[in-house]
């Protein structure tokens, strides 16, 4: 990542929701930012699939009682010469959100990938993990996504495989069980030193 870029993470709001949109449809498929919606070709941005990007956020971060926080992820200087290129989540694993574990979700566009954006994404979700009172994150992906697994273990987790179906159930096909990374984070207690990426609250 150019050293001159700045990474900034802006609370998801209406007035981004749009931008974020456009974003995952110009630089990402919609199995990579959202649960499958059902249709031809699983890559493609229809017009049902762009709803249901909408629905997602509104039920989730936007919702009266929110289950998650969602953050757009910016890069550049300035309102005017920001970009939105992904979003960052923290989704409590309490009910109620009153715990101290949380899991963390981050996806970029492609442009944006092996740039060094996701690094310093994930140190600022980490200071805002420890501003909710977080003191671990979940880290959960897929083994085929090397970046997100190798970036997890720069980070001090352990990534580790898990099967799909590890609570117990079997009644899916064995051969189509999908198998998923996780590791945990450690949250720091105290800023890091060194300069830092922007952390804009809005």
């Amino acid at each position: 990542m150019d050293s001159e870029t700045a990474v900034t993470l802006r609370r998801l709001d209406e007035g981004l929701l749009g931008r974020l949109l456009a974003a995952a449809v110009a630089d990402a498929d919609p199995l990579e930012v959202m649960p499958p919606v059902p249709g031809p070709d699983p890559g493609a941005w229809t017009g049902e699939r762009r709803a249901a990007f909408l629905r997602f956020h509104r039920s989730r971060s936007l919702a009266a009682r929110p289950v998650e926080t969602t953050f757009a992820v910016l890069v550049g200087e300035g309102d005017g010469g920001q970009t939105v290129v992904g979003a960052a989540r923290l989704c409590p694993l309490s009910e109620g959100g009153s715990g101290s574990e949380a899991e963390a979700g981050l996806w970029l566009g492609r442009s944006h990938r092996g740039r060094g954006v996701g690094r310093a994404v994930v140190a600022l979700l980490l200071e805002r993990a420890r501003d909710a009172g977080f003191r671990r994150l979940l880290w959960r992906t897929t083994p085929d996504n090397v970046a997100s697994v190798r970036l997890a273990a720069a980070l001090g987790g352990e990534p580790t495989s898990v099967d799909a179906n590890a609570d117990g159930d079997t009644d899916g096909d064995a051969d189509t069980v999908e198998e998923t990374v996780e590791a945990w984070l450690a949250v720091p207690l105290t800023r890091p030193d060194g300069p830092q990426h922007s952390s804009r609250r809005s």
